[in-house]
């Protein structure tokens, strides 16, 4: 679970970076024009959730947003959770033990039976890891209270807040991008392991098959032009990865906040059959970030010879 804190300490640096960044170039436009934060008028004519999280707190110099003070609560509530669950194990698992356990091996042989058992080995800890933080991550974005306690204002609808105290952590996409980067740097180490270097360069530009004369330099070209492709979309994988996720979360918490609002008097009775609803995207995102990452490690580290699925 210490991969938790890798993942908030990234996002942060992102969130720290794209702060200072809109901090630069509004303190230019600032000589200009009077800076000004959202208005009561402006959040009534601009219902829904901010894109970016709120920056609630900022000791030293190091901004804290909403998304991150979240994000802390789940990875120390799994290592927590963790280790009160592994403090007295016994051969006969019973309680949080068993509980424990049958998720962990649960996600064992899922992912044994994709990549194989050899993969699975050295890179568990990490899909497993994943999996498990970005699904309690979603579903305590849910829990009642998030998103609904902070500062705000009276508008004609009621009392609206503008400033949440607490965010859906994968509603922030400098997490998102934190684990797609992390995954990213993690990809290149296994495929180095697994391949070596040359190897590494060989999947990606070396022609497949057995071939001869003159087909065989058209495939040398074919399969350079296609490795070329394929750096590209690799390069793409941490994008799509991260904004795959933040969307379909932050679309989810802009879909119970305008269930809530849509009929004030039935603002407590008309979200809750979407909150089931959210329950399963959290789980299903959870699990389509892990296949992928699982997916494209197996695709560099299998070999023609000896598929992924065979190896030991």
């Amino acid at each position: 679970m210490l991969l938790s804190f890798v993942f908030i300490f990234v996002g942060a640096t992102c969130a720290s970076v794209a702060d200072a960044k809109l901090t630069n170039g509004s303190a230019i436009s600032s000589r200009a024009i009077e800076p000004a934060g959202p208005t009561p008028a402006e959040s009534e004519q601009d219902p829904g959730l901010s894109q970016k999280a709120v920056e609630i707190a900022r000791p030293f110099g190091f901004a804290i947003s909403n998304s991150m003070v979240v994000s802390w609560i789940v990875a120390v509530g799994l290592i927590v959770f963790a280790q009160f669950a592994t403090r007295h194990m016994k051969a006969v698992p019973e309680g949080v033990q068993n509980f424990w356990e049958w998720l962990v091996e649960g996600l064992y042989t899922f992912l044994e039976g994709i990549i194989g058992s050899h993969l699975v080995q050295r890179t568990f800890w990490f899909f497993a890891t994943v999996f498990i933080f970005i699904l309690a991550a979603n579903w305590e974005g849910l829990i009642p209270g998030v998103g609904v306690i902070g500062w705000g204002h009276q508008g004609s609808h009621g009392f609206r807040i503008d400033q949440p105290l607490f965010r859906g952590a994968n509603a922030d996409v400098n997490l998102t991008l934190a684990m797609a980067l992390v995954f990213f740097a993690c990809w290149i180490i296994w495929a180095i392991r697994e391949d070596g270097a040359v190897g590494f360069l060989k999947e990606l530009f070396a022609p497949k098959g057995e071939t001869d004369g003159l087909m065989k330099v058209v495939m040398v070209v074919v399969f350079f032009a296609s490795g070329c492709l394929e750096i590209v979309s690799i390069l793409f994988r941490p994008v799509s990865l991260s904004f795959r996720l933040y969307g379909n979360v932050f679309a989810g918490e802009n879909m119970l906040d305008a269930m809530s609002t849509l009929v004030p008097k039935l603002g407590w009775l008309l979200p809750i059959p979407f909150y089931f609803l959210e329950l399963l995207v959290g789980l299903v995102q959870a699990l389509v970030f892990m296949l992928l990452t699982a997916v494209f490690t197996l695709l560099i580290c299998q070999h023609e010879e000896e598929p992924a699925a065979g190896r030991s």
